[in-house]
């Protein structure tokens, strides 16, 4: 069973800057796809970036220039660095991961905090 691990959620001000990263395990498979989502309070989740076992990365339209997103194939690991921070950024982040074996198999993370405050 894949699993996927978030870490690198906290507190920052306005302004400032945090680097999310997750780690999929328990398959042999490297992700097609692995991105980043967010969910605020009161709101549905949303896709913040994702990006392709090839490198093509794909970024939503508040994150752009801001956020940027990586991955480390070998190790099925995906990173978003964001700068610039916003209040409006504040949110439980997602990480997803897509296998396309014979089928597709989506996998979601725990989720991690991400809170923009003064």
């Amino acid at each position: 069973q894949v699993q996927l691990v978030e870490s690198g959620g906290g507190l920052v001000q306005p302004g400032g800057s945090l680097r999310l990263s997750c780690a999929a395990s328990g398959t042999m498979f490297v992700a097609n796809a692995m991105g980043w989502y967010r969910q605020a309070p009161g709101k549905q989740r949303e896709l913040v970036a994702t990006i392709t076992n090839r490198g093509s990365a794909s970024y939503a339209e508040s994150v752009k220039d801001r956020f940027t997103i990586s991955r480390d194939n070998a190790n099925n690991t995906v990173y978003v660095q964001m700068n610039s921070l916003k209040l409006e950024d504040t949110a439980v982040y997602y990480c997803n991961a897509r296998f396309f074996i014979g089928t597709l198999h989506d996998y979601w993370g725990q989720g991690t905090q991400v809170t923009v405050s003064s």
